[in-house]
């Protein structure tokens, strides 16, 4: 894997989706993302390794995620770095994939970069469509299941699902088809010396 190919891809960390504000039942899987989404950018930034930032606009002005509340912006463990604007741009979408409505695919395909390690919120909402996306485009795709989370929610059966679960879900259904499933302590040695 050649570094030159590679890229970060940071998608939805917003204080909207903190774990300490409630949404779809509050209760968040992998709490560690706070430190493992840190690790990660370090590791690209110190390599000179471009990121690239998403960051969800929602529809909807009650949303949390709507750009007039407070929740729309980027959790500070998560922000791009202002000494690299070139090397970390941010896309703002409406929809759930970070592919629709912006220049992510084009940006991307003009630097050269073909593939994608990917973090951030939710599991199975815009990380899932993201990547899913990304390996119907042609990407090669590493899903760093450590560094993305999800909430509780409740089916449409009224049945409440835990975070955790709808995590395993998510990434089985996208690992060997869509993408590889990796942990954060796999990035470094993937990205080689």
């Amino acid at each position: 894997m050649s570094p030159t190919d590679t890229t970060l891809l940071v998608i939805d960390v917003q204080q909207g989706l903190d774990d300490n504000t409630p949404f779809q039942g509050g209760h968040r899987n992998n709490p560690q993302i706070e430190h493992t989404i840190p690790t990660l950018l370090t590791l690209f930034r110190t390599r000179n390794l471009p990121v690239f930032h998403v960051k969800h606009n929602s529809r909807d002005p009650s949303s949390t995620l709507h750009p007039s509340h407070p929740g729309n912006a980027i959790c500070p463990f998560a922000a791009p770095s202002p000494s690299r604007p070139n090397d970390e741009p941010l896309y703002t979408k409406s929809v759930h994939s970070a592919f629709i409505g912006t220049s992510l695919e084009a940006d991307l395909r003009a630097r050269g970069i073909t593939r994608l390690f990917v973090c951030g919120l939710t599991s199975n909402m815009c990380v899932n469509t993201t990547v899913r996306m990304a390996g119907n485009l042609g990407f090669e795709v590493f899903l760093v299941e450590d560094a993305c989370a999800t909430f509780d929610r409740v089916g449409h059966d009224g049945v409440l699902r835990r975070a955790e679960d709808i995590h395993a879900y998510a990434l089985s259904d996208l690992h060997g088809e869509f993408c590889t499933v990796i942990k954060a302590s796999d990035v470094q040695g993937l990205l080689g010396n």
